[in-house]
Protein backbone atom coordinates (compact mmCIF):
# COMPACT_ATOMS: atom_id res chain seq x y z
CA UNK A 1 0.00 0.00 0.00
CA UNK A 2 1.15 3.27 -0.77
CA UNK A 3 2.48 5.47 2.06
CA UNK A 4 0.30 8.63 3.22
CA UNK A 5 2.01 11.69 2.60
CA UNK A 6 1.75 14.38 5.25
CA UNK A 7 2.55 18.21 5.64
CA UNK A 8 3.44 18.90 8.75
CA UNK A 9 1.65 22.87 9.58
CA UNK A 10 2.22 24.17 13.26
CA UNK A 11 4.53 27.63 14.32
CA UNK A 12 5.87 26.49 17.08
CA UNK A 13 9.28 24.58 16.41
CA UNK A 14 9.29 22.53 19.68
CA UNK A 15 5.96 21.45 18.78
CA UNK A 16 6.67 20.58 14.97
CA UNK A 17 9.80 18.39 16.20
CA UNK A 18 7.26 16.50 18.74
CA UNK A 19 5.04 15.70 16.22
CA UNK A 20 7.33 14.60 13.53
CA UNK A 21 8.92 12.15 16.33
CA UNK A 22 5.89 10.96 16.60
CA UNK A 23 4.94 10.32 12.83
CA UNK A 24 8.14 9.52 12.05
CA UNK A 25 7.33 6.15 14.05
CA UNK A 26 4.29 5.48 12.18
CA UNK A 27 4.27 2.65 9.64
CA UNK A 28 2.66 3.90 6.35
CA UNK A 29 2.97 7.41 6.84
CA UNK A 30 5.39 9.51 5.03
CA UNK A 31 6.35 13.33 6.28
CA UNK A 32 7.05 15.54 2.93
CA UNK A 33 7.52 18.58 4.86
CA UNK A 34 7.12 20.93 7.32
CA UNK A 35 5.49 24.78 7.31
CA UNK A 36 5.06 27.22 10.62
CA UNK A 37 2.65 29.48 8.97
CA UNK A 38 -0.77 29.10 6.26
CA UNK A 39 0.83 30.77 4.00
CA UNK A 40 3.93 28.66 3.83
CA UNK A 41 1.27 25.81 4.22
CA UNK A 42 -0.49 26.50 1.02
CA UNK A 43 2.54 26.72 -0.97
CA UNK A 44 4.28 24.04 -0.45
CA UNK A 45 0.31 21.72 -0.64
CA UNK A 46 0.26 22.92 -3.90
CA UNK A 47 3.54 21.72 -4.72
CA UNK A 48 3.77 18.80 -3.11
CA UNK A 49 0.68 17.30 -3.06
CA UNK A 50 -0.17 15.49 0.38
CA UNK A 51 -3.15 13.32 1.05
CA UNK A 52 -3.06 14.78 4.16
CA UNK A 53 -2.30 18.32 6.16
CA UNK A 54 -1.85 18.17 10.03
CA UNK A 55 -2.28 21.96 10.70
CA UNK A 56 -2.55 24.18 13.38
CA UNK A 57 -5.75 25.73 14.06
CA UNK A 58 -3.89 29.03 15.72
CA UNK A 59 -1.07 30.27 13.42
CA UNK A 60 0.00 34.22 13.30
CA UNK A 61 -0.31 35.43 9.82
CA UNK A 62 -2.86 33.69 8.51
CA UNK A 63 -4.32 30.64 10.64
CA UNK A 64 -5.76 27.12 10.03
CA UNK A 65 -9.08 27.79 9.37
CA UNK A 66 -8.00 30.19 6.69
CA UNK A 67 -5.64 28.40 4.95
CA UNK A 68 -8.11 24.95 5.28
CA UNK A 69 -10.68 27.05 3.26
CA UNK A 70 -8.08 27.83 0.21
CA UNK A 71 -7.00 24.03 0.56
CA UNK A 72 -10.39 22.63 0.20
CA UNK A 73 -11.57 25.40 -2.78
CA UNK A 74 -8.22 24.95 -4.55
CA UNK A 75 -6.98 21.34 -3.99
CA UNK A 76 -9.60 19.02 -2.83
CA UNK A 77 -8.01 16.41 -2.73
CA UNK A 78 -5.95 17.16 -0.20
CA UNK A 79 -7.32 16.33 3.22
CA UNK A 80 -6.91 18.77 6.22
CA UNK A 81 -6.65 17.19 10.10
CA UNK A 82 -6.99 20.46 11.99
CA UNK A 83 -4.82 20.05 15.19
CA UNK A 84 -6.33 22.51 18.24
CA UNK A 85 -5.95 22.70 21.98
CA UNK A 86 -9.75 24.00 22.41
CA UNK A 87 -12.47 21.48 22.06
CA UNK A 88 -15.14 24.01 22.27
CA UNK A 89 -18.34 23.74 20.13
CA UNK A 90 -17.55 26.66 17.72
CA UNK A 91 -13.86 25.98 17.49
CA UNK A 92 -14.93 22.77 15.99
CA UNK A 93 -17.92 24.11 13.68
CA UNK A 94 -15.37 27.24 12.34
CA UNK A 95 -12.73 24.15 11.44
CA UNK A 96 -15.56 22.05 9.78
CA UNK A 97 -16.77 24.95 7.90
CA UNK A 98 -13.67 25.61 6.71
CA UNK A 99 -13.64 22.37 5.04
CA UNK A 100 -11.52 20.26 7.40
CA UNK A 101 -11.94 16.71 7.58
CA UNK A 102 -10.88 16.35 11.10
CA UNK A 103 -9.80 17.13 14.62
CA UNK A 104 -7.72 16.49 16.48
CA UNK A 105 -7.16 17.87 19.97
CA UNK A 106 -3.41 18.13 21.09
CA UNK A 107 -4.25 16.15 24.60
CA UNK A 108 -4.90 13.33 22.34
CA UNK A 109 -2.66 10.34 22.96
CA UNK A 110 -0.32 9.55 20.52
CA UNK A 111 -2.44 6.47 19.00
CA UNK A 112 -5.23 8.90 18.27
CA UNK A 113 -2.63 10.95 16.38
CA UNK A 114 -2.47 7.47 13.48
CA UNK A 115 -5.88 6.60 13.89
CA UNK A 116 -6.79 10.34 12.64
CA UNK A 117 -4.36 10.49 10.17
CA UNK A 118 -5.15 7.22 8.28
CA UNK A 119 -9.10 7.89 8.67
CA UNK A 120 -9.04 11.79 6.99
CA UNK A 121 -6.45 9.68 4.37
CA UNK A 122 -9.08 7.52 3.55
CA UNK A 123 -11.92 9.67 2.86
CA UNK A 124 -13.56 9.78 6.30
CA UNK A 125 -14.16 12.44 8.64
CA UNK A 126 -12.69 12.13 12.09
CA UNK A 127 -13.28 14.08 15.35
CA UNK A 128 -11.75 13.66 18.88
CA UNK A 129 -13.69 11.38 21.42
CA UNK A 130 -13.40 14.78 23.60
CA UNK A 131 -15.01 16.81 21.33
CA UNK A 132 -18.69 16.22 22.86
CA UNK A 133 -21.53 14.15 21.17
CA UNK A 134 -23.75 17.41 21.55
CA UNK A 135 -21.68 19.36 19.40
CA UNK A 136 -21.77 16.58 16.68
CA UNK A 137 -25.43 16.62 16.74
CA UNK A 138 -26.00 20.09 16.68
CA UNK A 139 -23.70 20.63 13.86
CA UNK A 140 -25.63 18.02 12.01
CA UNK A 141 -28.61 19.63 12.42
CA UNK A 142 -27.61 23.24 11.33
CA UNK A 143 -26.17 21.43 8.09
CA UNK A 144 -29.86 19.97 7.47
CA UNK A 145 -31.04 23.87 8.09
CA UNK A 146 -29.07 25.30 5.79
CA UNK A 147 -29.53 22.15 3.12
CA UNK A 148 -33.11 22.90 3.38
CA UNK A 149 -32.71 26.55 3.28
CA UNK A 150 -33.88 27.28 6.71
CA UNK A 151 -30.75 28.43 8.33
CA UNK A 152 -28.93 32.21 8.19
CA UNK A 153 -25.51 32.03 7.12
CA UNK A 154 -22.78 32.19 9.78
CA UNK A 155 -21.12 35.80 9.56
CA UNK A 156 -17.63 34.90 9.19
CA UNK A 157 -18.32 32.77 6.07
CA UNK A 158 -19.83 35.34 4.34
CA UNK A 159 -16.12 37.36 4.87
CA UNK A 160 -14.13 37.80 1.87
CA UNK A 161 -9.98 35.96 2.11
CA UNK A 162 -8.86 39.39 2.17
CA UNK A 163 -11.66 40.58 5.48
CA UNK A 164 -10.63 37.78 7.13
CA UNK A 165 -6.88 38.01 6.99
CA UNK A 166 -7.65 41.73 8.00
CA UNK A 167 -9.61 40.55 11.05
CA UNK A 168 -7.07 38.34 12.23
CA UNK A 169 -4.52 40.81 11.80
CA UNK A 170 -6.75 43.43 13.55
CA UNK A 171 -6.64 40.93 16.40
CA UNK A 172 -3.25 40.22 16.64
CA UNK A 173 -2.70 43.66 17.21
CA UNK A 174 -1.58 45.29 13.53
CA UNK A 175 -1.69 48.62 12.78
CA UNK A 176 -3.25 49.39 9.80
CA UNK A 177 -0.04 50.86 8.05
CA UNK A 178 1.10 47.09 9.08
CA UNK A 179 -1.90 45.34 7.74
CA UNK A 180 -1.47 47.52 4.39
CA UNK A 181 2.69 46.56 4.45
CA UNK A 182 2.09 42.74 5.01
CA UNK A 183 -0.99 41.85 2.81
CA UNK A 184 0.20 44.21 0.13
CA UNK A 185 -2.45 46.82 -0.06
CA UNK A 186 -2.96 50.64 0.53
CA UNK A 187 -3.96 51.66 3.92
CA UNK A 188 -6.98 53.28 2.06
CA UNK A 189 -8.09 49.63 0.87
CA UNK A 190 -7.46 48.07 4.02
CA UNK A 191 -9.48 50.90 6.37
CA UNK A 192 -12.59 49.80 3.60
CA UNK A 193 -11.91 45.85 4.55
CA UNK A 194 -12.16 46.95 8.41
CA UNK A 195 -15.30 48.62 7.94
CA UNK A 196 -16.79 46.18 5.81
CA UNK A 197 -16.08 43.95 8.92
CA UNK A 198 -17.42 46.04 11.23
CA UNK A 199 -21.01 46.80 9.42
CA UNK A 200 -20.56 42.91 8.49
CA UNK A 201 -20.02 41.84 11.94
CA UNK A 202 -22.39 44.43 13.25
CA UNK A 203 -19.06 44.84 15.66
CA UNK A 204 -17.87 48.71 15.64
CA UNK A 205 -14.89 48.73 17.89
CA UNK A 206 -11.66 47.24 17.39
CA UNK A 207 -11.75 45.61 20.97
CA UNK A 208 -14.88 43.77 19.66
CA UNK A 209 -13.24 42.35 16.58
CA UNK A 210 -10.86 40.92 18.90
CA UNK A 211 -12.87 39.33 20.92
CA UNK A 212 -14.85 38.04 18.30
CA UNK A 213 -11.93 36.32 16.29
CA UNK A 214 -10.56 34.74 19.61
CA UNK A 215 -14.25 33.30 20.21
CA UNK A 216 -14.34 31.73 16.70
CA UNK A 217 -10.65 30.74 16.28
CA UNK A 218 -9.04 33.02 14.61
CA UNK A 219 -6.29 34.10 16.45
CA UNK A 220 -5.62 31.79 19.73
CA UNK A 221 -5.27 33.07 23.64
CA UNK A 222 -1.90 30.90 23.79
CA UNK A 223 1.31 32.79 24.93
Amino acid sequence: MKPISLLLVDDHGLVRAGLRALIDALPDIHVLAEAGDGREALRLIKALRPDVALMDIGMAGMNGLEASARVTKELPQVRVLMLSMHASEEYVLQALRSGAAGYLLKDARPAELEIAIKAVAAGHTYLSPGVSKHMVAEYLRRIAGESAGSATEHPYTSLTPRQRETLQLIAEGHSTKDIARILGLSVKTVESYRAGLMERLDIHDIAGLVRYAIRTGLVSQEP
